[in-house]
């Protein structure tokens, strides 16, 4: 019975020895753990500071090497431009002055700024270190005026003048003091476009009726033809949808298609130097017709009435 006694109690000892040894284990393990896990956060958030701090410093050497650095500061803004709008104008409308930093410049801004103008058509912008901005713009080039009428408060009717550009973009008046010189007459001697609709006329948007821009071709292939140079076209009408009417400033009343004007031109410049040869104007004549065309004529010395007011013929640009 002693025996068995005292055996019992040697494997109860050997018991709690053991399971002492496997809690110091698992204690040592985890203790292992946290030290293994603190240190992988203590390098991470190591890491961050460090990148942070190489971040914040970029960041002010960036700011003391260049967008600080009197070296580029705007000194110079060059406007290149092909129309009559000033350089004042284009860099007032670019938001650019002397004393900006030059690298600090939104170039595709600016651009924006510029394209936005109804005058402007195209705009590029670049820097030239260290401190010269150059900003060219192309213009839009009126073709053609639209007359709008506006009542006067006192009764009477006056009439505002747009302008359109070669693809139908609207031009507004121009003030004279946007200019180089105080440009006037932007508009003079170009041809008077009738019978567009007026919803359309938003000035820096493109007029999108079938009928504005059947105008707007036939003055580019007009451009392109023989008759350019030997008459002054003074009107387009488009008032009747299913043809086009010119009026030049001889007073001949030429009638077209709404297609193929390259071909009607062809045949309009031989009708009229046909009409040279026998001392003759042509006083209407209708293209429109594809055969046995009908055209009606006067001598050279009689004048026909002019199409426009005499005031705004004169001192611009004659053809487009």
């Amino acid at each position: 019975m002693m025996w068995g006694w005292r055996k019992r109690f040697v494997n109860r000892r050997r018991g709690r020895e053991r399971l002492l040894e496997v809690r110091m284990r698992a204690e040592a393990a985890r203790a292992a753990r946290v030290r293994l896990w603190g240190g992988v956060v203590a390098g991470v958030l190591g890491v961050g500071l460090v990148g942070f701090a190489l971040w914040r410093g970029g960041i002010w050497l960036q700011e003391r090497l260049l967008y600080e650095n009197p070296r580029f500061q705007i000194r110079r803004v060059e406007v290149v431009s092909d129309g009559v709008l000033s350089h004042e104008s284009l860099r007032r409308w670019a938001g650019v002055r002397s004393g900006m930093n030059l690298l600090a410049v939104d170039l595709a801004q600016v651009k924006r700024s510029l394209e936005m103008v109804p005058y402007v058509a195209w705009a590029s912008v670049e820097r030239v270190l260290p401190d010269t901005l150059r900003i060219q713009v192309r213009e839009r080039r009126p073709v053609a005026v639209i007359q709008v009428p506006l009542p006067l408060p006192g009764g009477g009717v006056d009439f505002v003048e747009y302008g359109l550009d070669e693809t139908g973009v609207v031009l507004p008046p121009l003030d004279p003091r946007l200019t180089d010189g105080g440009v006037t007459g932007w508009l003079n001697g170009l041809p008077l476009l009738r019978g567009a609709e007026y919803q359309e006329l938003q000035p820096g948007r493109r007029m999108e009726s079938g009928r504005a821009q059947a105008a707007l071709q036939w003055l580019r292939a007009f451009a392109r033809s023989p008759m350019a140079g030997l008459v002054e076209v003074r009107e387009v009408s488009v008032a009747n949808g299913d043809v086009l009417e010119v009026t030049t400033a001889e007073g001949s009343r030429i009638t077209f298609g709404l297609s193929g004007f390259e071909r009607q031109l062809l045949r309009w410049r031989e009708i009229y130097e046909a009409g040279l040869r026998q001392d003759r104007w042509i006083e209407t004549l209708d293209l429109a017709v594809g055969n046995n065309i009908p055209v009606q004529w006067r001598p050279m010395e009689t004048q026909g009435e002019p199409a426009r007011d005499g005031g705004r013929s004169g001192g611009g640009r004659k053809h487009v």
